[in-house]
């Protein structure tokens, strides 16, 4: 049998990045019900008692949009109402996020060959992008590929995902699309350092990524400032499940969070990142942008110690916990987005990185 991968990363840099699917557009997409961090903790300190506080003015985050107005939130029945809440909201979000990400893209709903969507905030059968796909104008025939449960890592791993979608069908067009309402996860009678700790640090938004394969024709100039995914690297630790996730019961989701979590990237980043582009025949030194999930101050901190980078080289990713909170598998691709505006020179390489339950790393190579 032949070792294509073998084969593929042996090949120059500039012919892997002629085969490669493209980023095409990006947007985010938030819900008017904006607050700053310590009306937030103004309002919810009652729920979560005086320690909230305390967590609230070390998180990171200024402001936050949140799925409902804020003083809804102490009324909430359970989890029934606030997985209706989920659904309605997450419709609405997710097709402002599509059409605007296709806008960009210069793409037509009527192109989009197949959408995957991320969330792990609330459960829909039929699933969220069924709900959307009439409403956007997607076509009757459109794939869809539904990802639940990724947690913070899923940004990335569904990048990763369309990357390995479009290798297969070079000519057609993949949507990303992530809808997280952390908010609505909020369980009054939780006050454990987890849930204090997720109340302060999360915030709801969408986000959508369009990609093209390296056989569409660009719809628009300039596309040579459009990042191309070169390689995608997966991995799984066993015996992690416990670090991260929820405990599902009749009330809810409810956070698990361990101090385990920064540690994990402590311990095992590292050497990650070096085999990861050691495969592509390259070094942390060729890589001059980093696009990584934002999962709090401990966790960009545990970054750019286990990488060795400086803290500058996460200023995106800091810029977006700040301005949105941890908006889970969204704040990646928020990066993302902020990274594209803002883009390297031409020729530039960059990594796109998560961590999420499982516990679980996600790598992407870019490419300017």
């Amino acid at each position: 049998m032949t070792d294509t991968t073998h084969f593929e990363t042996s090949l120059p840099l500039d012919s892997r990045r002629s085969g490669a699917p493209r980023i095409a557009g990006t947007a985010v997409a938030f819900t008017p019900h904006r607050y700053q961090q310590e009306d937030v903790a103004r309002e919810l300190t009652t729920m979560g008692g005086p320690d909230f506080m305390r967590f609230a003015q070390t998180s990171g985050v200024d402001t936050r949009s949140l799925a409902l107005p804020l003083t809804r939130y102490p009324h909430l029945s359970g989890f029934t109402e606030a997985n209706a809440a989920y659904l309605e909201v997450a419709v609405d979000l997710g097709e402002q996020a599509i059409r605007s990400a296709l806008e960009a893209a210069r793409i037509s709903p009527e192109e989009v060959d197949v959408i995957i969507t991320v969330s792990s905030t609330g459960v829909a059968v039929p699933t969220i992008d069924a709900r959307l796909a009439s409403q956007v104008g997607l076509r009757p025939d459109v794939k869809r590929l539904p990802l639940f449960g990724l947690g913070c890592v899923a940004g990335a791993a569904g990048m990763a995902r369309v990357h390995d979608y479009l290798r297969g069908y070079p000519d057609q067009v993949a949507v990303l699309l992530s809808v997280e309402l952390c908010s609505l996860t909020l369980q009054r009678d939780d006050t454990s350092i987890p849930a204090l700790i997720g109340v302060c640090l999360f915030g709801d938004g969408a986000a959508a990524v369009v990609a093209t394969g390296a056989d569409r024709v660009p719809s628009h100039p300039g596309v040579h400032r459009d990042p191309r995914v070169l390689a995608t690297r997966s991995r799984l630790f066993p015996g992690t499940v416990d670090v991260m996730g929820w405990n599902v019961s009749s009330s809810g989701f409810q956070l698990v969070m361990t101090r385990d979590v920064p540690k994990m990237a402590d311990t095992y980043l590292g050497e990650e990142v070096d085999r990861f582009l050691a495969d592509q025949g390259l070094t942390t030194a060729d890589i001059s942008t980093w696009v990584c999930h934002p999962g709090g101050p401990k966790v960009i901190d545990s970054i750019v110690n286990a990488i060795g980078l400086p803290l500058e080289a996460l200023a995106k990713s800091t810029e977006s916990m700040r301005e949105n909170g941890n908006v889970s598998s969204a704040s990646v691709l928020d990066v993302l987005r902020r990274t594209i505006a803002d883009p390297p020179p031409v020729g530039s390489l960059g990594v796109m990185l998560a961590m999420g339950p499982g516990f679980a790393f996600e790598l992407l190579l870019l490419s300017w």
